[in-house]
């Protein structure tokens, strides 16, 4: 016999909760066992519907649907939560995987991949909408300024941001000018710097140094 998996539904969008509601109840596996139109009524009913899966909107009234889970997770360790949204942005992805959600789904997901989703999360496993999965890798890959520059540039931006000339750099660190002056050049490209100055306001704003 197929396991029957309990839903909460969270949206302060009537017409969202009815089109989710009518997609479930055409599923033989899924109920829907409670439904909130505002962070705070979810938290106080959730806990009482006893759900396997919680579909939580992210903007709602009241009390929105990361702060919700923060305030659930703990409570409900075996409840899994996913963030139902529109809204595509690495830091509330991130977000909402600190809270504890199981998954990050968009709204714009057809009836079949949100079932699959739901299914996949109760299961255990997270469950990211591609658009998701896209947004994350993309800011992972926007590395902060600074991040590409070499120990021997690190020295030398560190001597700058001490106001020393290229000779005084070059005695300190024991290099010819002309060495000195291909580091800077390094340097100013790698922090896209106009000159040393604007170099070394973004070494300190970045705490390289």
């Amino acid at each position: 016999m197929t396991e029957t998996i309990r839903l909460f539904l969270a949206d302060d969008h009537p017409m969202v909760r009815r089109g989710l509601a009518t997609m479930i109840e055409a599923e033989r596996d899924l109920v829907i066992v409670g439904e909130a139109d505002n962070g705070v009524d979810a938290v106080q009913m959730i806990p009482g519907a006893a759900p396997d899966v919680v579909l939580m909107d992210l903007l709602m009234p009241r009390l929105d649907g990361i702060a919700a889970i923060q305030m659930l997770r703990p409570r409900m360790p075996d409840t899994r939560f996913v963030v139902l949204t529109s809204l595509v942005d690495s830091r509330e992805i991130r977000r909402a995987i600190d809270a504890g959600a199981s998954g990050y789904v968009l709204k714009s997901a057809s009836a079949p991949e949100l079932i699959t989703m739901i299914r996949s999360t109760h299961a255990g496993r997270r469950v990211l909408s591609p658009e998701a999965t896209d947004a994350m890798i993309a800011a992972s890959q926007q590395r902060s300024p600074g991040a590409d520059l070499t120990q021997r540039e690190r020295e030398l931006l560190a001597l700058m941001a001490r106001g020393l000339g290229n000779q005084q750099i070059a005695d300190e660190l024991a290099i010819a000018v002309p060495t000195v002056k291909f580091h800077i050049t390094n340097i100013l490209g790698k922090l896209q710097a106009d000159n040393r100055t604007e170099a070394v306001l973004t070494a300190l704003k970045h705490k390289l140094v």
